[in-house]
């Protein structure tokens, strides 16, 4: 009887054993369920993470056996392996993550190196039963599929970078005066014959009249001022300003007789202190700095005056020298001059470049449509005006056409390093995938190009909310894609663009709402663009509505 019990026994541990076997555990890998976080794979910083999760039932685990776990991507044109994760049963002395018989959910964080064409994938779990003293003992547990991917949308944004042309300082319309003036003597108002016949009246007279001849000249409006030398007191000069005011507007009229010039607009100004400062500024006086300072220190009148008359010596050659240049009136006129339009500018750059200045050439340049026109007049405003601004210009030039050796060496020529180049410097960084390198040089920058381009570095690095922060107040393709990022999904269809690589963003876009129409509306217009096309047909994105 005792062998009978000695015999169930036995037959009983072998059968629990059996039942816990490598093979059992591949036939009941079935009852063994799996969830993944996300759901859907999603590529970031060109990294794919994952987080598992695995329970194991209870009964489920063999207490002498290993479990070696590889988690693998599979996609068109290959696989992708993680590390093999081992587990271990609780009697199975070794250093694995121990599985308990009793039941146990494990969760593990994977991460895979995206590679093209893992768009279309899917990330299963493939594992391998052994006996622990007889590894040779194994079983192969069928694959567990844990999901799908992988999502590639922060692939769509942009990476070109932003840049800004130097802008000119060309006028369409040029403000310009014509002057001629009387002087009086000193103390007085009336206007001496001779006046009105010196060089001064004859060159303002020549003007107006050349004003009327020359069809790019518009008399705006006429003026006569009347002053004062700043010595004898203020009351006493801003009288006698008054009173020339007055003779000098009964002279303008002798001055203009016959040639259809407007009534001019008459002022007094009194003592000219600011005639003084300029004209003792260009003249020989030998303490003229000295002047220069007690102007600036003093502010009255009397105070002025009586400072620069304790220079005796030079109180004296500014009684010569200056003052009676002061005691005057002016005849002004007051002119617009047209400049040359964009058309003449276009043919001017081809037919008479040496009479266009740098500003017009840099104008010039920044009218032509076609970059090589527009390369081709900054290395002329370079040559011509070694001009730092068309340097600048010429690399900025050169980014847009794609020349990106060429640009880094337009750039390096130029003298001013300053927020544009630190920017410029950054895009080509940018775009040799130099991220470290890109986000230095637009913190430097810090305009406001540098910052929609660090928001390009921030969506390549995974940091979405950076980038949205950046371009919230924005429209185009990354605001919009960045927007999509950080799930304001509605925000996103009201940034982008009307174009093919806008378009894809809006249907990215309607598909997470659900709107299956405007899918299909927006990547039409997406599909004029072939590369947008194809990658559509293998979008996650877009699976529910193919």
């Amino acid at each position: 009887m005792k062998s009978i019990k000695t015999l169930a026994a036995a037959v009983l541990a072998l059968t629990a054993v059996a039942c816990s076997s490598p093979e059992k555990m591949a036939k009941q890998a079935e009852n063994v369920t799996v969830s993944c976080d996300p759901a859907v794979l999603e590529v970031v910083a060109g990294k794919i993470e994952a987080t598992v999760k695995v329970t194991y039932p209870a009964d489920y685990f063999n207490p002498r056996a290993i479990l070696e776990v590889t988690p693998v991507i599979v996609y068109d044109g290959g696989e992708a392996a993680a590390p093999v994760i081992t587990y271990q049963g609780e009697k199975v002395k070794d250093n694995f993550k121990v599985v308990s018989k009793a039941g146990q959910t494990v969760t593990e964080k994977l991460t895979f190196d995206y590679v093209e064409g893992m768009e279309q994938c899917y990330l299963e779990l493939r594992g391998v039963a052994k006996k622990a003293k007889n590894p040779a003992k194994s079983a192969v547990l069928p694959a567990k599929k844990v999901a799908d991917g992988a999502n590639t949308t922060y692939m769509l944004v942009e990476t070109e970078g932003t840049l800004s042309y130097k802008a000119d300082a060309y006028q369409d319309v040029i403000a310009q005066t014509a002057e001629g003036q009387i002087l009086y003597s000193i103390n007085s108002a009336e206007v001496a014959g001779k006046q009105l016949k010196g060089q001064s009246i004859k060159d303002f007279q020549a003007a107006l009249d050349e004003i009327k001849a020359n069809e790019r000249k518009t008399l705006k409006g006429t003026e006569v001022v009347a002053y004062a030398s700043p010595d004898g007191g203020e009351a006493l000069n801003t009288k006698l300003s008054d009173k020339r005011s007055k003779t000098a507007e009964k002279a303008w009229t002798k001055v203009v007789k016959g040639k259809d010039v407007e009534n001019p607009e008459v002022k007094s100004v009194g003592q000219d202190w600011e005639g003084f400062k300029e004209l003792v500024s260009e003249s020989n006086i030998q303490d003229k700095d000295l002047i220069i300072r007690v102007l600036n220190m003093y502010s009255d009148p009397a105070v002025r005056e009586s400072e620069i008359k304790n220079i005796s010596e030079v109180y004296t050659e500014l009684k010569k020298g200056v003052l009676p240049e002061l005691r005057r009136a002016r005849f002004i006129a007051n002119v617009e001059y047209k400049n040359y339009t964009a058309e003449e500018l276009a043919a001017l750059v081809d037919e008479n470049i040496d009479v266009l200045d740098e500003e017009a050439v840099l104008r010039a340049a920044a009218n032509a449509k076609a970059l090589d026109k527009k390369i081709e007049l900054y290395k002329k405003a370079i040559e011509k005006f070694d001009s730092d601004r068309a340097q600048y210009n010429l690399a900025v030039a050169l980014l847009k056409k794609g020349d990106n050796a060429a640009a880094k060496k337009a750039l390096a020529a130029v003298k001013a390093d300053d927020a544009d180049v630190q920017n410029a410097k950054g895009v080509i960084a940018l775009r040799n995938n130099d991220l470290a390198a890109a986000a230095k040089a637009f913190a430097a920058s810090g305009n406001d190009d540098a910052k929609a381009n660090q928001a390009v570095v921030d969506i390549l690095n995974g940091n979405y909310d950076a980038a949205y922060a950046a371009l919230k107040d924005k429209k185009g393709g990354n605001a919009a894609l960045a927007a999509l990022l950080t799930n304001n999904t509605e925000a996103a269809i009201a940034k982008a663009c009307p174009c093919p690589h806008g378009s894809y963003i809006k249907a990215v876009a309607s598909a997470r709402l659900g709107k299956a129409d405007d899918v299909k509306k927006y990547l039409e217009i997406a599909s004029k663009n072939s590369a947008l096309k194809a990658r559509a047909a293998k979008d996650i994105e877009f699976a529910d509505f193919r």
